[in-house]
């Protein structure tokens, strides 16, 4: 997620388009659409605040397009108006009703706000209330109260607004017909926004919460907001390391004021907490057609696009669900053309073809039935070979699990190693962990997901192993499985795998090139995840590692889908830090949340490939 000021940013001008462009939209918005401003009730009382564009030509009936978001509907009055409307210009050039909502608790909204709030299974009374209750709720006003509305509604949202989205399909209302979960927020303990398999992702929740996360005792406009946090230092390495640990952020920075940053102490571990702040055992009986959109280089949300999809998948094989994912940053499928990501360019203008031939074509097919919708099931562009495919399932049925094996010298290969006793050893320290990205950064970038890697294999910390130049094509379209086979002197570490695409040395370098890249043997990140070694059996159960025994350290990256090219090479790195994204492991079994500075200790570590002891990686290969 990103930070909340950008993001308010972003939510007032959805894409990123010239002033002119601007401009013409502004203006199209007014003369074409009334705003009209509404505080909806709610069954159990609570008013929700809501801004209505609707359009001035009354000769036909409109469906109804809803954002539920907790980031404001600015701006606020009835003579005040959105510069755009919709995800991208040419949804608001379609023609909906536009409906925003501050959800329950934020901004003008009444009632109390509840951070993922959980689902209400058994509901008793008009006081049993979640997300799901006040969609319905929403939708059921609005179909009788909104004048020219054909009775179909439509949701869509990205990030947050995306979990919101997501909670509507749990006991839908009926005429809620299409909804498109996009990047949504889906869980945050194993793999969104700031817990990756139980490690805290400390520079994002520290960064979002202290705006984000500030009470507001009563509705407000964002003019009477919180101010963003103020960095006493601004390379945000050096900030994190020094301040000196999870619990010294809290003390220094935040005290008790943060009530989300208050409940990461109470629950350092999978426990009730935060299962019940998981949507996806609700995602049963579901009615409305749903089109799950994410990026494969999403820092915030790439684990919530698939499991959303995976889930609904499994628990309603007849339920109409698609998925569309492609080579974009967090919302890049509206907020960028797409032809590029970091210093990787794609061929094509991906977003724009998104938006012409899946997200518009969607909302038109389900909400006003005057266009033909015929996608597949899994529609996905394919990163290295630079071009969509289209799949009967994701993952797709045509594929074979394949392992790549750590081999010794830094070598990968898909042939099991045949040596005895071989390892790697090397010494990781807390003190001095090893960065996400090269450089230096005030706040976490969005390009680290893509980046040449080059800068991190030069540290003695950090293992390569690396393929000879492949001799054809190889396509990944699915989940990246790491099988790690390792020891430690301490009693915890955590474990990053980065799987990367090594260019061949004559490579060309971009025209024009104002950054002086060097393509010749980049190294482009593909997939990097963390583990945490105490949650290698269990999220619930923290285990200690046994100091100096052979330990198996296995979990899945998210999704891929990439082709590493003939002449390029499989890379995989290996290390225990990966900061400050992810907050440091002290090396020792404890709490991490009260942890001292004098705790972060020196470990030894060794990465096992030999006959009995193989390291390797579990890869879905395209047949």
């Amino acid at each position: 997620m990103l930070h909340l000021k950008s993001l308010l940013a972003l939510l007032l001008l959805s894409t990123q388009l010239p002033s002119y462009a601007q401009n013409t939209d502004s203006v199209f918005v007014r003369e074409n659409y009334t705003k009209i401003e509404r505080s909806i009730p709610m069954r159990d009382g609570v008013k929700l605040f809501t801004s209505i564009y609707i359009p001035k030509d009354q000769t036909k009936k409109y469906p109804l397009l809803i954002n539920r978001t907790p980031y404001t509907v600015a701006p606020y009055g009835e003579d005040k108006y959105k510069t755009s409307l919709g995800n991208f210009p040419a949804m608001m050039r379609e023609g909906f009703i536009f409906v925003y909502q501050d959800v329950r608790g934020r901004w003008m909204s009444e009632g109390t706000f509840d951070d993922i709030r959980p689902q209400v299974v058994n509901k008793r009374s008009k006081k049993d209330i979640d997300e799901s209750t006040d969609t319905y709720d929403t939708i059921d006003w609005l179909v009788k109260n909104v004048k020219n509305n054909n009775g179909k509604a439509g949701i869509y949202g990205i990030s947050y607004p995306g979990f919101y989205a997501t909670t509507s399909l749990p006991a839908a209302h009926p005429a809620l017909k299409a909804v498109s979960p996009q990047a949504p927020v889906t869980d945050w303990f194993i793999g969104d926004d700031f817990h990756h398999n139980g490690v805290l992702f400390a520079m994002d929740a520290f960064s979002f919460m202290t705006t984000f996360g500030v009470p507001r005792p009563k509705p407000i406009t964002p003019e009477k907001g919180p101010n963003s946090f103020r960095f006493p230092i601004q390379d945000s390495y050096r900030f994190y390391l020094e301040t000196g640990s999870v619990k010294n952020l809290k003390e220094k920075y935040l005290a008790d004021s943060i009530r989300f940053w208050n409940n990461l102490f109470k629950h350092p571990n999978l426990d009730t907490f935060w299962k019940a702040r998981t949507i996806l055992p609700h995602l049963t009986n579901v009615k409305p057609a749903v089109m799950v959109v994410g990026g494969f280089f999403d820092a915030e949300d790439a684990y919530g696009t698939f499991a959303t999809y995976k889930a609904i998948e499994k628990q309603n094989p007849s339920a109409n669900n698609i998925l569309v994912a492609g080579p974009w940053f967090h919302g890049g499928w509206v907020r960028s053309a797409g032809s590029k990501f970091g210093d990787i360019e794609f061929g094509q203008p991906t977003s724009t073809y998104y938006q012409e031939n899946f997200e518009l074509p969607f909302f038109k097919h389900y909400l006003k039935s005057n266009t033909d919708f015929n996608v597949a099931e899994a529609n996905v562009f394919v990163t290295g070979s630079n071009e969509w495919k289209k799949f009967s399932a994701w993952p797709p049925k045509e594929t074979m699990l394949k392992t790549l094996y750590l081999q010794p010298n830094g070598r990968l290969s898909f042939e099991k190693v045949q040596r005895t006793d071989s390892w790697d050893e090397y010494v990781s320290d807390p003190n001095s962990p090893v960065p996400y990205q090269n450089g230096v950064q005030a706040k976490r970038s969005r390009e680290y997901m893509i980046d040449d890697q080059r800068f991190a294999a030069q540290r003695p910390d950090v293992k390569v192993y690396q393929t000879e130049a492949l001799a054809e094509d190889i396509t990944l379209t699915g989940p990246v499985l790491a099988n790690l086979v390792v020891s430690t002197t301490g009693s915890d570490a955590d474990y990053v795998v980065k799987l990367i695409d090594v260019y061949p040395e004559d490579a060309p370098n971009p025209t024009p090139n104002p950054n002086n890249i060097i393509m010749g043997g980049y190294e482009m990140l593909v997939r990097a995840e963390i583990m945490r070694g105490k949650y290698r059996n269990s999220f619930e159960k923290p285990e200690p590692i046994v100091p100096g025994e052979i330990t198996n350290i296995n979990y899945a990256l998210p999704d891929v889908a990439h082709t590493f090219k003939k002449g390029h090479r499989m890379m995989v790195q290996i290390q225990n830090s990966w900061f400050p994204i992810a907050d440091r492991n002290p090396q020792k079994f404890m709490d991490i949340y009260q942890a001292d500075p004098g705790d972060f200790q020196k470990a030894t570590h060794r990465i096992f490939h030999d006959r009995s002891n193989a390291s390797s990686l579990t890869l879905t290969i395209l047949k």
